[in-house]
């Protein structure tokens, strides 16, 4: 797949390979590192390849300018039981910090929104920290809608094996 539209022709999307792991860590430990929040990558090259191209949970896309990569997409399909039809969750998206402002995470949003109407999906979603309010703009500026009227909720680490494994739960 190609992507064209951008400010610079020679600019790339694919999607990911299996020799791409050791890359889609290195986007990961940026991204987080941007988010404040590096401590928190437990992910492993290994861990990686295993849910990527094993168990094939995700897909990731890889955007290359003139040939070297500037930036990923990880997402995975998800379901609307109100649409009765998956979307696509579209887990991260980072772009190197040199090259933002020059439409390649749009040129991702779009690749992503053709994915999604390819495979008949019927929306495409993912969160943002309250923080970023450049993120925040440049989604609502590509008529994303935020959901205020709904929480996230997370159960993880030991509280998710507590709930899965305590009988007093």
């Amino acid at each position: 797949m190609d992507c064209k539209n951008t400010s610079a022709d020679n600019f790339e999307i694919r999607f990911a390979v299996e020799k791409d792991v050791p890359l889609i860590l290195q986007f990961i430990k940026e991204l987080a590192d941007y988010e404040k929040m590096l401590n928190e990558v437990v992910a492993t090259e290994e861990i990686l390849h295993e849910w990527l191209f094993e168990k094939e949970k995700a897909e990731v896309l890889i955007g290359e300018l003139d040939g070297e990569p500037i930036g990923f997409a990880l997402f995975f399909h998800n379901f609307s039981t109100f649409l009765g039809r998956a979307g696509i969750y579209l887990e991260d998206l980072y772009v190197k910090p040199e090259t933002r402002g020059k439409g390649f995470g749009k040129a991702f949003l779009k690749e992503l929104a053709k994915i999604a109407v390819d495979r008949g999906c019927g929306r495409l979603e993912w969160w943002c920290l309250d923080w970023n309010k450049s993120s925040i703009d440049f989604y609502i500026s590509m008529g994303a809608c935020p959901m205020s009227d709904w929480t996230v909720y997370r159960i993880a680490g030991d509280t998710l094996n507590k709930l899965a494994t305590d009988e007093s739960f």
